[in-house]
């Protein structure tokens, strides 16, 4: 039942549309980059120059749809390079199985190796292990060879030119990466005027920093408006969480939590604004209601003590991003962050540079454990098994196996399962659609090319709408393709729905041979984020206890360091979800109870943030011993949470507890700041301790969920509620446990 739910779901996923922007003018000229190199090849030379050409044309048009914070121009020429040497070293190796597999094989697991590097990498790497899959059928010499080669790179090249000559949004994606992040920071102010204590999910902020890395001559083009606000975002999250938090900024009630709600709504408009402007590179209206809201009287102001002292903070900043907002990102001040900078800017390796930042990354994944290197082997024995068993059935496009396994592996079970889903049914479509205009149009290669270049175009537009739908039209291309070489269809098209259907078949069978469940993982993905959040909290209060720049500096470095052990343990949560295993060391109600702690955690930490004193303030003795308490609690906890024991607190409330009859500065942000990390690392004991019984007793409630949600769905009695529906402990207990 576990299982068949699980499929049920990846399913749906897979033939889900999803809710994008299209971009149509992209997708034109990218499909212009493959008429560019179909047409003249196939008027010059032959078809089957044309379709090389057409192979490294679309999939360098592809590679420039990836999310990817280099210029678009560099990606095209990578992948038209990389499908070319692909091409040219599989046609040396071709002809002799001795030869050909085990080159299949390394190239396969190299590809799947690309995924250290992020998700453009490794789906670009795959992409050549279908070239070189498809190609080596095409040459008849070493001459040839270099020939098909040569014309694959020129369609990458042509892509690029075309780029150079035509850009659309230059800059475009990383405006739309700080625009968003400062749009979630206003959200997160609206959602605080009616919940004071809502967390913040920082992934915009963690974009945002990738997209900000840029190589020197990126950062000699780069647009003025691009280099502040991210840090601007980044100080007022913390000043409006403090505002709103009713235990160290306004109170819940009266003129003061009136007051903050206007503060926090103002707050939002001006950072929509700002996003706005940002976004779209034009000035944007302030309402003028907001531009009042915004000035503080000092005679009348209801806000006292800590509360005043966030709402004058925030007044500063937002001053900053009415600046933004204002200048339409012609010319804006970048505001200087607080602590020391060691370079201008965010430094990304340039394309000669890359090769030892590759080799380190490659490196610390090559361990049986790591999912990155599970699926290189996956990759590597689908292409090699997929090719051998292709090539001995009775068909001529036998590749098509192998390609279809290779297109479709994803380093995690739901989205592979997913796309071989929606691989099969926009193939069973795109097939359909293209056969019956063959049929009706008779044989033309001149038709069947400008029918290959509009079903590339429409692949590019629904490209990020749906894997399913985007392969529609990607079949159909290819048809398309085959029917202007002269194939027959009555030969092509069920061979490549069973082809299809054969290397779907043995992607999914591969992550049952051979998977890489996060379930499992969980305990130890809660650990890192709770020994990261420790570093961060202790980094805080050290702030306190001395505030000079060296401390300000190591708290912005534990706090980027919390934020991607949270996005390790989110990533993490989500796939485990969508795992047909049985939880191991933590249920799916443990699971969520520390995730929120841990939210309570974060939250608290920011909230003292807020408020960090500034270099001339006196110190706080009091918070370096209870820093000390609570790095050294959660680095054990952390390892008790591995292996499964219960953590103790004991060092941090000693601390707690000496503070209590300390003399001298007492920061009310502090203090309780302090109490409320507590209590969150008390609800995490509460989470993950359990005795032996408590865990037998917890298991088997797990099942006998499942067991009901499975029944009531068997019989009708009740709706099926997948990942992401329901509520409480039943969407809890139908996502992970079971039998």
């Amino acid at each position: 039942m576990r299982w068949l739910r699980t499929l049920g779901e990846a399913a749906r996923s897979g033939l889900t549309i999803e809710e994008t922007r299209l971009e149509p003018l992209l997708a034109l000229r990218t499909a212009a980059g493959v008429a560019l190199v179909i047409g003249p090849a196939l008027w010059l030379v032959s078809p089957a120059y044309a379709a090389s050409a057409a192979l490294g044309a679309y999939s360098a048009g592809a590679a420039t749809f990836q999310r990817s914070w280099r210029p678009r121009k560099v990606i095209a020429l990578g992948a038209g390079a990389g499908l070319a040497l692909s091409t040219f070293v599989g046609y040396l190796a071709a002809g002799r199985l001795v030869t050909f597999l085990p080159l299949l094989a390394v190239w396969a697991f190299a590809a799947g190796t690309a995924w250290a590097l992020g998700s453009t990498a490794g789906i670009v790497a795959a992409t050549t292990v279908g070239s070189m899959l498809v190609t080596i059928t095409l040459p008849t010499s070493v001459g040839r060879a270099l020939e098909h080669a040569g014309v694959i790179a020129l369609g990458g090249v042509a892509q690029a030119v075309l780029i150079l000559l035509f850009p659309i949004r230059r800059w475009g994606a990383h405006r739309d990466a700080l625009a968003d992040a400062l749009a979630a920071v206003a959200d997160h102010a609206r959602r605080l005027r009616h919940a004071p204590t809502a967390s913040f999910d920082p992934e915009p902020l963690m974009t945002a920093r990738d997209a900000a890395a840029v190589t020197p001559s990126q950062a000699r083009t780069r647009p003025p408006v691009l280099h502040g606000p991210r840090g601007l975002a980044e100080r007022i999250l913390p000043v409006v969480a403090a505002l709103a938090d009713p235990d160290v900024g306004a109170p819940a009630e009266g003129p003061g939590r009136d007051r903050a709600r206007e503060l926090l709504g103002a707050a939002a408009d001006v950072l929509d604004a700002a996003a706005r402007s940002i976004r779209r590179g034009t000035p944007a209206d302030i309402p003028p209601r907001s531009a009042d809201v915004l000035r503080i009287d000092e005679k009348d102001e209801v806000l006292e003590g800590p509360a005043r002292q966030a709402a004058e903070r925030l007044v500063e900043l937002l001053a900053e991003a009415l600046e933004v907002a204002g200048s339409g990102g012609a010319r804006v001040k970048a505001p200087a962050p607080p602590g020391p900078e060691d370079a201008r800017f965010l430094v990304r390796p340039t394309m000669v540079r890359l090769l030892p930042v590759v080799l380190r990354a490659v490196r610390r994944e090559l361990r049986r454990d790591s999912p990155v290197f599970r699926h290189a082997v996956r990759l590597a024995a689908v292409a090699t098994v997929g090719y051998l068993v292709a090539s001995r059935l009775p068909v001529e496009h036998g590749y098509w196996a192998p390609i279809a396994s290779v297109m479709v592996m994803r380093p995690d079970f739901h989205r592979t399962y997913a796309r071989a889903v929606g691989r099969l049914a926009g193939t069973l479509v795109g097939v359909a659609l293209a056969t019956g205009m063959v049929q009706a149009l008779g044989p033309d290669a001149q038709v069947f090319g400008a029918l290959a270049v509009v079903s590339a175009a429409l692949s590019y537009t629904l490209l990020r709408t749906g894997y399913a739908y985007s392969q529609c039209f990607t079949a159909a291309y290819v048809v398309f393709l085959l029917g202007m070489g002269g194939q027959a269809w009555e030969q092509t098209v069920p061979e490549r729905v069973v082809l299809t259907l054969l290397g779907g078949a043995l992607a999914m069978l591969a992550y049952v041979v051979f998977p890489a469940w996060e379930t499992p993982r969980l305990p130890g993905r809660l650990a890192d984020w709770l020994a990261a959040d420790g570093r961060y909290a202790a980094a805080v209060l050290r702030s306190y206890a001395e505030p000079t720049r060296e401390h300000r500096a190591d708290m912005r470095r534990a706090l980027l360091a919390s934020r991607k052990a949270r996005a390790a343990w989110q990533e993490a949560y989500e796939q485990a979800r969508q795992e047909p295993v049985r939880p191991r060391g933590l249920t799916s109600r443990e699971a969520e109870e520390a995730q929120e702690a841990l939210k309570g955690f974060d939250r608290a930490a920011m909230l003292m943030e807020s408020h960090v004193p500034r270099a001339e303030s006196r110190l706080v003795p009091e918070a370096e011993r209870l820093a000390e308490a609570l790095e050294a609690d959660t680095a054990q906890a952390a390892v008790d949470v591995r292996e499964h024991r219960n953590p103790d607190w004991g060092r941090v409330e000693e601390a707690l507890h000496a503070w209590e009859g300390a003399t001298g500065d007492r920061s009310p942000v502090l203090r309780r700041g302090a109490e409320l990390q507590k209590r969150a690392l008390d609800t995490l004991a509460t989470a993950v301790s359990r005795t032996p019984l408590e865990r037998d007793v917890g298991s088997a409630r797990e099942e006998q969920r499942v067991r009901a949600a499975g029944a009531a769905e068997g019989d009708g009695s009740g709706p099926f509620t997948g990942v992401g529906e329901g509520s409480g402990d039943e969407q809890r207990g139908v996502s992970w446990g079971g039998t």
